[in-house]
């Protein structure tokens, strides 16, 4: 047990993990209530899909300067940036749903505001965690770093249900506000050494010198092309269809909670990757994410509490057993420096198709059918999984924390 906590003893790491929570709940309770204010608004899956994309793909646009800025400059001052900044627009979302002027375009455009931040501190966030504790503790820390994640997504995907169902989504979207300045008193005290920074070669070259990190080893580059498709399959069934047919069957309320079944599935998880550790946790990792395509399924043949609760807590468990994995083997295998570029263009193989995702499910659903779209999106995620398992980089990487844990 000890062994597990160890790096709670490290002050900027449990600073970090904190900051990271309280960041994490506000996010957590953002798409719940933005996509019910939304449906408020117009009552239109288009006009949703094209508010959530909007957010997304200022994130793609933006996430490779984000990486950028992180090998440059102090990552926790990036992170403090970026929390006072998402506070500021989603404060003026909350204003503008409860002061009744909320449109489209205005939606549209304080989602792209709040994207850039989130394509800042994105890198900056999953590259400082190994500058916040020794090599050795880095399995035990990331699962730690999941586990407070997740806590608060948990909270805060339960707390949007609660607040919309009671309130409404204008009140669940100002709690945002501060909860991101809470996040950014925390960050604001993380103090470590900023990484060896090799000469700096301008932005292309710079962005340059990261892509051939990235697409030096095969696995990365696999499985980054693996999630582009997942995650585009997921957010257009699950952050778009998902509201619509909870609207009709099982209430918002009871859709937070199912949102929330999900990170409650990641949090266990999280425990149980901290102490179960597969000498081939990539392959793994990898193999877990066919139960991907469990809540498309229930969402499209059996839309009901109970079955859509174990399905999302099975996809969040088996999820963070993927994550972890995939954490420790970019930071075991990644030069310090170069860090945060890989990440960043992780990032954006695995962001680029969310907005097609979220904008292409309701036209979709709407010329084939709910079900047949969500049960198609399954079925394509089943192949692209399949198709990354085929790569032989991918079944063979090897954790080095278990070769030093055999040698200590």
């Amino acid at each position: 047990m000890s062994g597990v906590f160890e790096p709670l003893r490290t002050p900027a790491f449990r600073r970090l993990i904190t900051g990271r929570g309280c960041a994490e709940l506000a996010n957590a309770v953002a798409p719940v209530a933005l996509a019910f204010a939304v449906l408020d608004l117009t009552g239109s899956l288009v006009d949703l899909g094209i508010v959530v994309g909007a957010r997304s793909a200022a994130v793609v646009v933006l996430v490779l300067f984000g990486g950028m800025l992180a090998d440059r400059l102090p990552r926790s001052v990036i992170l403090q940036g970026t929390a006072l900044t998402a506070a500021l627009t989603q404060g003026l979302v909350a204003a503008s749903v409860l002061g009744h002027f909320a449109s489209l375009p205005l939606l549209v455009g304080l989602g792209i505001a709040n994207g850039a931040t989130a394509a800042m501190s994105l890198p900056a966030a999953a590259a400082l965690t190994p500058q916040t504790v020794a090599p050795a503790l880095l399995t035990q820390a990331n699962a730690l770093a999941r586990i407070g994640v997740n806590t608060g997504r948990f909270s805060g995907a339960a707390l949007g249900g609660l607040l919309v169902g009671s309130l409404g989504p204008g009140w669940a979207i100002a709690g945002n506000a501060v909860l991101f300045l809470l996040a950014a008193l925390a960050y604001q005290r993380v103090r470590v050494a900023h990484p060896p920074r090799v000469v700096e070669k301008g932005v292309l070259g710079d962005l340059v010198e990261g892509w051939r990190e990235f697409t030096e080893h095969t696995w990365v580059w696999v499985v980054v092309l693996q999630f582009m498709v997942v995650n585009a399959v997921l957010a257009g069934g699950l952050f778009v269809l998902g509201p619509s047919i909870a609207n009709h069957t099982i209430g918002r309320t009871a859709w937070g909670f199912v949102i929330a079944a999900e990170t409650l599935g990641a949090l266990i998880g999280g425990v149980l990757v901290a102490r179960w550790r597969p000498r081939r946790a990539l392959f793994v990792g990898v193999s877990v994410i066919l139960l991907e395509a469990l809540p498309l399924v229930v969402l499209a043949e059996w839309a009901r509490v109970v079955p859509l609760l174990l399905a999302m807590f099975a996809v969040g468990l088996t999820t963070e057993v993927f994550v972890v994995a995939w954490d420790v083997s970019l930071q075991e295998n990644i030069a310090p420096e170069k860090l945060a570029r890989v990440y960043s263009y992780d990032m954006l193989g695995s962001f680029i198709a969310l907005p097609v995702g979220e904008v292409v499910a309701g036209p979709l659903a709407t010329r084939f059918g709910v079900e047949t779209t969500l049960l198609a999106g399954a079925v394509v995620l089943v192949i692209v999984t399949c198709g990354a398992l085929c790569s032989r980089q991918v079944r063979t990487l090897t954790r080095r924390a278990d070769q030093e844990d055999v040698r200590t």
